[in-house]
């Protein structure tokens, strides 16, 4: 077992010097959608991962991607992939933002800046807890491989085709994933896969320029025809009304309905946060959590056509696009998801919507018990002082398909950053400064479960 006290007694002596180190990762602005300082910032975690005493490489991925971080540190019977990602959301809209979105601020307990919740913050709280515990405990009684990503927030895009090629790397006994944190009501959070997604733009042209107004009796307006295309896929009761779409979704097991309907849910709080009285079409609180758990999704991301900045111009837009996401259950994948869209707007004479598929993550929804899973809610009673909720998966998606699911390696995502008010992806960003430290707490308590239980 771990000095704990040790342990704890440095990662307090070094608060400082670790907040400055997180407040340089965070100041890299490693955007991406717009592959902007993604190369810098891997350059700088090799380094970071190489101060460690890790041996770490970096793999170059196609058209300019991010590149792939991998690093082992450790011997031991048991081997733990650590999955996180270093790459951010755009920061925009800049003018919502309180504090520049790259300067790390300290406020009311809190530090403020794009990626300090997703997923800066605990990728780079695991790796100053490996530096605590080497210092204070003395070599790490097993394997852990880093895995780090660089282009999670625009669908993981190479990471699929990356994993084939170096499987053999990626033997590994569970996988940890980004993090965890608190609900509504301060309960930790845990969860053991997510949906996934399928990420599409859809583009109608109409005339080679933008046209008077006038001449909309005449030329077609793609602007309408984008609108008139999208309402044929849901309907005002916010049904999916694509063709078989709903047809080939898995009817999941009442075990599943079960678990699900015994989760905690604070609804109530859940809409304060965001700024509502009531779920869409009124639902009761069971209807509303079996949706969010256990159904797919078809949601509009943006719409963009035509003259949209301050005053009027009369204009006839010559095009019109449409970012539209899915986020998928079983047995829906992203290449099913595209084909049925694709068929179903052909079917009602949509031939000239150009569909493009910018990203695709299938759904990672089987759980099973397992040493990682044990070893995550042990660390939980024992550092954060409570049994852990334990969801099957998060609504969300990320690329565990490909890392856990295909690899035939059990996976729990848990930490102590996130929380309801983090905003993640939204201006202000935010975790608390705590917290920081108690994810490092509890994932060398994890680490120290999984190696007992072995």
């Amino acid at each position: 077992m771990i000095d704990a006290a040790k342990l704890y007694a440095y990662i307090e002596a070094n608060r400082e010097r670790f907040l400055d180190e997180f407040a340089e990762f965070v100041a890299i602005p490693t955007v991406a959608a717009q592959k902007r300082g993604v190369h810098e910032g891997a350059d700088w975690l090799i380094r970071r991962l190489q101060k460690l005493g890790a041996k770490a490489q970096s793999f170059d991925l196609p058209n300019g991607g991010s590149p792939m971080i991998f690093a082992e540190i450790g011997e031991g019977p048991r081997t733990l992939m650590v999955y996180n990602h270093y790459d951010v959301q755009p920061e925009t809209p800049l003018e919502l933002w309180e504090s520049p979105p790259f300067a790390l601020t300290f406020r009311d307990g809190l530090m403020i800046a794009r990626g300090v919740a997703d997923d800066k913050g605990e990728l780079l709280a695991r790796i100053q807890m490996i530096e605590a515990w080497l210092a204070t405990q003395g070599p790490l009684p097993l394997k852990i491989k880093f895995v780090f990503e660089g282009e999670e927030e625009i669908g993981s895009v190479n990471l699929t085709t990356w994993t084939h090629e170096h499987r053999h790397l990626l033997d590994a006994d569970g996988v940890l994933w980004e993090g965890g944190g608190y609900d509504e009501a301060g309960r930790i959070t845990m969860a053991e896969g997510c949906k996934g997604i399928a990420y599409f733009e859809l583009h109608c042209q109409g005339a080679s320029h933008d046209l008077h107004s006038s001449l909309a009796p005449l030329i077609v307006n793609p602007a309408w025809r984008l609108v008139q295309a999208l309402s044929t896929m849901k309907d005002a009761q916010d049904r999916i009304t694509i063709d078989g779409y709903m047809d080939v979704v898995r009817p999941m097991p009442q075990t599943a309905i079960d678990r699900i309907d015994a989760l905690p849910f604070e609804s109530a709080k859940m809409r304060q946060n965001v700024g509502l009285s009531t779920w869409i079409n009124d639902m009761d609180d069971v209807i509303a959590l079996r949706r969010f758990m256990l159904e797919p999704t078809l949601t509009i991301c943006g719409l963009n056509s035509g003259y949209t900045d301050e005053g009027t111009k009369t204009v006839l837009p010559a095009k019109a696009m449409a970012k539209i996401d899915c986020r998928l259950v079983p047995d829906l994948t992203p290449e099913l998801a595209q084909r049925l869209i694709r068929e179903h707007l052909d079917r009602r004479g949509y031939t000239d919507i150009e569909m493009v598929m910018l990203a695709g993550e299938h759904p990672a929804m089987e759980t099973q018990d397992s040493a990682i899973r044990q070893a995550a809610i042990k660390a939980c009673k024992e550092v954060l002082g409570q049994d852990p909720v334990m969801t099957p998966w998060f609504a969300g998606s990320g690329p565990v398909y490909p890392l856990s699911v295909e690899l035939g390696i059990p996976v729990v995502s848990a930490g102590a950053t996130w929380h309801p008010n983090a905003r993640a992806h939204s201006p202000n960003e935010n975790i608390y400064v705590e917290d920081y430290f108690r994810t490092m707490r509890f994932t060398a308590a994890l680490i120290d479960h999984f190696v007992q239980d072995e």
